[in-house]
């Protein structure tokens, strides 16, 4: 073979090699593609390890188990989410919104096939499960099982394929932690600051003895709530309204009392803490003292030159002692408002305005005890 002729033939195989070379790119980018949709499923869009498992546009229905209860959210017409047992319940939504966004950008940290079985992963008994539900119909099914060794991720299984595993950040199941009555948008109170306010009236326990008759006697002649002990706090303004006001209790003029500047501050700066209870029943409202309320505030105001009334009744003491259940208006939903916004109140409702601070301070405790 002349030198010309194996020149050719070296050529000739280093086309082909690099031809072979090619290929196999081909075929092993084709085979990595196909391998990373079979993972994620026919929905599945690769793109860094994530996984779009459904679009926060076209979602309209959200359903969860948190490893302690079922929560159900639905879009209303006004494209807002809306707590599905509840739909007058007033949700605030960023955190299904949330959840919904995590859900369409989830990413998976790695991929292991279910050989051992779902026991090993804790997927036979989960943790906590979710659906989102397209407009269409259409569902993502994911279940989490156990926590990884970090404690920092989950092992999850994807629309019921037990072949696959994935092992996905906590970001989704903190969130579904949070309970729905965490969710609830507070209710704004009127603005009760020294300048709006008109009287200002504190009622009382009811007296022991009136609370109730021993069994197979008769009912007391006389309503509970009118043998309420009351103190009546009346604003005097001698320049109209908007100006400081003289407060008197009766006849006597109480406006540099230490005590009512505190009521004074505390229905200027109140604010509920969180909601205990949404329209609860009548055993609920008995355990949290509103069969025979502690005290009753009724706080008579100017808004925009119109008279309106705020009425706030206060029950009994939170098991941990931070505050104090009450509730507003005509609302039976039930609020937690802190001990700091309510001590004022209590005292005058046990001691009235004539005691020393030092008796009003000892009242105040004994308001706060008493249940």
């Amino acid at each position: 073979m002349t030198w010309k002729e194996r020149r050719t033939v070296t050529i000739l195989l280093c086309i082909a090699g690099a031809l072979f070379l090619a290929l196999l790119i081909v075929f092993g980018m084709i085979y990595r593609q196909g391998r990373e949709e079979a993972l994620a499923g026919h929905s599945a869009q690769p793109q860094d390890g994530a996984y779009t498992l459904t679009d926060p546009s076209g979602c309209t229905k959200l359903s969860y188990y948190n490893g302690a209860a079922t929560l159900t959210f639905a879009l209303d017409e006004d494209g807002k989410w809306a707590w599905a047992d509840s739909p007058d319940f007033p949700l605030d939504d960023s955190t299904v919104v949330e959840i919904v966004e995590t859900l369409s950008g989830l990413k998976y940290q790695q991929v292991l096939p279910a050989a051992e079985g779902e026991e090993s992963y804790g997927l036979d008994n989960p943790s906590a499960t979710l659906t989102a539900t397209a407009g269409d119909g259409a569902a993502q099914n994911l279940t989490f099982g156990k926590t990884t060794t970090d404690g920092d991720s989950y092992y999850m299984m994807l629309n019921g394929d037990e072949s696959t595993v994935y092992i996905v950040a906590d970001t989704l199941v903190r969130l579904m932690q949070l309970p729905i009555y965490d969710m609830c948008t507070l209710p704004e109170l009127p603005d009760l600051s020294e300048v709006n306010l008109r009287a200002i009236t504190i009622q009382g326990s009811v007296p022991e003895a009136s609370e109730g008759e021993a069994e197979g006697e008769e009912e007391p002649a006389d309503s509970p709530e009118a043998q309420r002990p009351t103190v009546t706090l009346n604003a005097r303004r001698s320049s109209g309204e908007g100006q400081p006001a003289l407060w008197f209790d009766g006849s006597d003029n109480v406006t540099a009392s230490a005590l009512l500047q505190d009521l004074l501050y505390d229905l200027r700066t109140m604010s509920m803490a969180k909601c205990v209870d949404y329209h609860p029943s009548e055993e609920a409202e008995e355990i949290c003292g509103f069969d025979h309320p502690d005290a009753i505030l009724k706080v008579e105001y100017t808004v925009n030159g119109a008279n309106a009334t705020f009425t706030m009744r206060v029950g009994a003491r939170m098991p941990d002692e931070s505050g104090r259940y009450v509730q507003l208006d005509e609302d039976t939903t039930i609020y937690a408002l802190s001990t700091d916004s309510v001590d004022s109140l209590m005292t005058i409702s046990v001691t009235g305005m004539r005691g020393t601070a030092q008796a009003g301070g000892q009242a105040g405790d004994q308001g706060d005890t008493q249940e």
